[in-house]
């Protein structure tokens, strides 16, 4: 309990201080890949990130401690246009995934063409997901069941930019989430989409689907995103035609900075169709629409304890809301347990844009009437070069 009051009064004072006016200059997540894509003068690039946290649920012994992720970046350059771009990732230490492997071709500065593994571009964190880029130990769970995050599947397609309109492109053409495959359903209620990501591995398609995102950059210190997802999910047995589940997602998502105060909020919105006769065919509870959306603040507030250093120490905030039964279709009844809020209260520390401390408490609960979900302390290091 201490750790909650002293955590919640830190916080709140930090909001009462006045706000300076100067830019923040925010890490990019993208930089090593930029590096990379953009950089003809380097052949070879070695990059990466790695997260280490120590979680503890209320009620619960012992705590965990985990290398939650390891991800090793490797970049080459064939000439100043053709880049090759690949990250190996390690979970739990045993787990080995291709995180991203693509090729890019730079027809001009404002164009680029792609084709490999690659993000789904969906909200901020999916493709701003290193540690040192996002407030919290965890990803924020609207990550996590609603937009799948680490979210990745082969495609190609184009990105690019207009300066004149301070507007970011990407469009791409990808495989879908396996919904049916060996005699069995992958998709369910509690995390939505999630167990049916692909992430490259020999993977099935029936059909392609959609994915498109606009980010504009007009304003100092504000990017503003737009995105979506459209098509179907993929199936080994096309003659079932109960085994597909359409999938429509929309994003919004907004970032802005100014001096020492950082905000961000994302809103995801997705609608499935064809839950019911998939359900009756995979005996599933999936729902026929799930909604997630955030609000966030932060302050960094080690100018006034120490104007020298250059480490920053911010205290943020978060509210989240996510629901994997927002509607569901057909006799299902909403799983209220799936009803989903946390408010997450903690501290930021960078002793360098690349490396950080974290520490948070998260209080959580549900639309259960008389339901106990555990709090959650957690603690944790992220780094990235």
């Amino acid at each position: 309990m201490k750790k909650i009051l002293l955590t919640a009064f830190i916080l709140i004072t930090s909001f009462m201080v006045a706000q300076q006016t100067t830019q923040d200059n925010q890490l990019d997540s993208l930089r090593v890949v930029n590096q990379v894509l953009y950089n003809g003068n380097n052949k070879l690039t070695i990059g990466g990130y790695a997260q280490i946290d120590y979680n503890d649920k209320d009620g619960s012994s012992p705590g965990k401690l985990d290398v939650h992720r390891l991800v090793l970046l490797f970049g080459y350059n064939f000439t100043d246009k053709v880049s090759f771009v690949t990250e190996i990732e390690l979970e739990h230490v045993k787990e080995v995934y291709v995180e991203q492997a693509f090729l890019n071709y730079n027809v001009n500065p404002n164009f680029n063409l792609k084709g490999g593994l690659m993000l789904i571009p969906m909200g901020i964190i999916n493709e701003y997901h290193e540690p040192p880029t996002f407030y919290g130990v965890e990803r924020p769970g609207v990550d996590h069941d609603i937009v799948p995050t680490t979210w990745r599947e082969l495609g190609v397609g184009a990105s690019g930019k207009f300066d004149n309109l301070s507007l970011k492109y990407q469009a791409y053409i990808f495989n879908g989430f396996v919904s049916y495959i060996d005699g069995q359903g992958t998709l369910r209620g509690k995390d939505g989409l999630r167990k049916g990501r692909q992430k490259g591995a020999e993977s099935i398609i029936n059909s392609p689907n959609l994915s498109v995102k606009f980010d504009y950059y007009g304003i100092l210190g504000l990017k503003l995103g737009l995105s979506g997802y459209f098509g179907n999910t993929q199936t080994d047995d096309s003659s079932l035609e109960a085994s597909t589940v359409g999938v429509s997602m929309v994003g919004f998502d907004a970032r802005y900075n100014v001096g020492n105060l950082d905000l961000r909020g994302q809103y995801i919105w997705t609608s499935l169709s064809g839950t019911e006769a998939y359900n009756n065919l995979t005996g599933s509870d999936l729902g026929s629409e799930m909604l997630g959306y955030f609000a966030e603040a932060a302050y960094n507030v080690m100018p006034l304890i120490n104007k020298k250093t250059s480490h920053k120490l911010a205290l943020f905030g978060r509210y989240e809301r996510y629901n994997t039964h927002e509607a569901t279709a057909g006799d299902l009844d909403k799983n209220l347990a799936y009803d989903r809020t946390d408010i997450t209260l903690g501290i930021d520390y960078k002793l360098t844009p690349g490396a950080v401390l974290k520490m948070d408490y998260q209080f959580r609960d549900n639309a259960v009437k008389g339901g106990y979900v555990e709090n959650q302390f957690n603690a944790g290091i992220g780094v990235m070069f």
